[in-house]
């Protein structure tokens, strides 16, 4: 039978690894906090109601998650819009889309790759999610590049 002093000894190794593994249970969920997107301006040509699709051209791929700031849990029926300008520098409706994501948090997206007229390169993006701000930002992909891995994070 164990000496008195050997189950103190017992009992405060127990509780002295249950306060370390709580330690790292709490460092572990703040790593896991996510810095959210930095917004950017809308712009003019933001319109309303773009048909629901996931491609509006071809050669620019654009794919990631949606996630919340709060713990980085990817959000389900996230709502994400996009507008950009034609290749010829021109914004239209054929480069205007609207996705609802599924359960996975995941996104793909692709379009023609944004032409010129006068600012940086760009696509324009509007992402919403149950219990989160809406997100206005801008992508802005290098001259040939073919795709872009995107988290977007957003705030409670």
């Amino acid at each position: 039978m164990p000496k008195k002093t050997e189950k103190w000894r017992l009992l405060i190794a127990v509780i002295g690894a249950l306060v370390f593994g709580a330690q790292i249970v709490l460092l572990s969920a703040a790593q896991l906090a996510c810095t959210p997107t930095r917004p950017h301006t809308e712009g003019p040509f933001y319109e309303p109601n773009a048909p629901e699709r996931d491609r509006t051209g071809r050669g620019l791929v654009v794919s990631g998650t949606v996630r919340s700031a709060f713990d980085c849990a990817l959000l389900a029926k996230a709502r994400i819009e996009w507008w950009s300008a034609s290749p010829g520098g021109q914004y239209d409706d054929e480069h205007r889309a609207t996705q609802l994501i599924g359960i996975d948090g995941r996104y793909r997206y692709e379009t023609d790759f944004p032409g010129n007229y006068g600012r940086p390169l760009h696509l324009h993006v509007r992402v919403t999610a149950p219990g989160h701000r809406a997100l206005v930002t801008q992508l802005y992909p290098r001259t040939g590049q073919a795709s872009i891995v995107f988290d977007f994070v957003l705030r409670k």
